[in-house]
């Protein structure tokens, strides 16, 4: 039986120098212990990839699979959050998001060490013979969510126009290469809901490449139907973060915080199952549109460690796997095709 494959753990948050988490052979070694067969790699970090050897030679992106092998996990995907956020950037957000690059880059420069970094991203994922690369879009008008003042008449155009010239290139090697471009739509980025994907996806001509990284936790926090969601965009999820969140909103803090701490929000992440996602119908309704690639863990909890987060994961994912049927529950009663019969019980003969 077909089936979503799992359970797979994003690395990034877990990563810090010290063992076990500080090299892809201890980290490794480690969430295989936890039941991960799976793991998405952070191409940012160095202590787990160098994305210009796997970028550059097929060999050794095939030692770096039989490595991984040699413990019992996959390369899920890449993951080019960071070089995704700051390919399209607002300058105000040019300080805080420095961390993301190379010290002493600035304005165009940004841009172009993004653009080579998502290229070299596909490259990699291409040796790798994974075909989602999850992104994050960038953006020039987050600040502009809320209408007050009234924006300009053509200003959110005027964005998209330029977000789509940035990525344009990037989605058009992305699909010579086999590979689609995941947006994980998120507060922060231009490309946070069903609606911002939709004015993308007409600003690229509908661009076959450019698809979804599904994640409901960042739908909890904006209200929108996570469920509903995946009805309306399933063709485009290529990728898929298991996260939870919870909203729980009171006289004080609503959906914009009040400027709060993690843990003095209303909207909240959680470890798995301890927030408001129904799993079981996200599953449930993936699993019915056809996705079959990967359910992975990322963990971002303001309560729960870490580890206890990891270890607790991935026997949440396995419980909700499924396997998809190919066969009816009621077959047992049933029958060859008869045409005449079938005339016959509509009252047609």
């Amino acid at each position: 039986m077909a089936s979503m494959k799992g359970p797979a753990i994003l690395l990034a948050q877990f990563l810090r120098d010290e063992p076990p988490y500080d090299n892809l052979e201890n980290i490794g070694r480690w969430v295989a212990g936890l039941g991960y067969t799976g793991v998405q790699i952070p191409t940012w970090d160095p202590r787990v990839i160098d994305l210009d050897k796997v970028a550059e030679s097929k060999a050794y992106a095939d030692d770096y699979l039989g490595g991984l092998a040699d413990l019992g996990l996959e390369v899920t995907e890449l993951a080019s959050h960071l070089q995704g956020q700051v390919l399209a950037m607002h300058p105000a957000y040019a300080d805080g998001f420095s961390v993301f690059h190379p010290p002493g880059l600035s304005g165009q420069e940004v841009t172009e060490w993004a653009t080579d970094q998502l290229g070299k991203s596909i490259q990699a994922s291409a040796n790798l013979g994974v075909n989602a690369l999850p992104v994050m879009s960038g953006g020039f008008a987050w600040h502009m969510i809320y209408p007050w003042p009234q924006r300009p008449p053509g200003v959110i155009e005027t964005a998209f126009e330029e977000l789509a010239r940035r990525w344009r290139p990037i989605l058009d090697m992305a699909g010579d290469h086999g590979v689609t471009i995941a947006y994980e739509l998120h507060p922060g980025s231009d490309l946070y809901d069903g609606a911002t994907f939709e004015m993308f996806l007409d600003a690229t001509n509908n661009h076959e490449a450019a698809c979804i990284n599904y994640d409901p936790s960042h739908f909890v926090l904006q209200q929108l139907d996570y469920l509903d969601f995946i009805r309306r965009y399933a063709d485009r999820i290529t990728a898929f973060h298991v996260k939870d969140a919870e909203f729980r909103p009171d006289g004080r803090v609503g959906a914009y915080g009040g400027y709060q701490g993690w843990t003095g929000r209303a909207g909240r992440f959680r470890s798995l199952g301890d927030g408001q996602v129904d799993f079981t119908q996200v599953f449930t309704l993936l699993t019915e549109a056809g996705y079959r690639s990967w359910a992975v863990l990322e963990w971002e909890c303001c309560v729960k460690s870490p580890e206890q987060g990891a270890a607790e994961g991935a026997p949440f994912i396995a419980r909700h796997l499924i396997d998809a049927a190919d066969v009816a529950f009621d077959d047992f009663a049933g029958g060859e095709m008869d045409a005449d019969a079938n005339r016959r019980l509509l009252g047609l003969d």
